[in-house]
């Protein structure tokens, strides 16, 4: 990932924007544009089943806990703002980081 994805330390976590492709052939985080990750899912955007499957990849690509994850804003478009609660921002980064080199 050529881009740096702009992690944002708040009061409750760390947060950072995505952009979400639903009906994806398969679910993968594509790469980084104007600091927001971009964010491939097979959901279709209907009844929060994008939404799931946001936290769903992220739970399973970056070795975090569902519990510890929420969308905190944007939940009905496809930039959304995804809050991390119980991590460091230099943690997360660092996460971030392997996973993008993995890909």
């Amino acid at each position: 990932m050529a881009d740096k994805v702009l992690l944002r330390e708040t009061k409750n976590g760390v947060s950072f924007d995505i952009h979400v492709n639903p009906h994806a052939s398969r679910a993968e985080i594509t790469g980084v544009a104007e600091s927001m990750l971009k964010v491939k899912v097979t959901a279709p955007p209907l009844e929060g089943a994008a939404n799931a499957a946001v936290i769903a990849l992220f739970s399973k690509k970056l070795g975090l806990r569902k519990s510890q994850m929420d969308i905190a804003a944007g939940a009905k478009g496809r930039k959304k703002t995804i809050l991390v609660r119980d991590i460091s921002q230099a943690d997360l980064e660092k996460k971030l980081a392997e996973q993008s080199s993995r890909d």
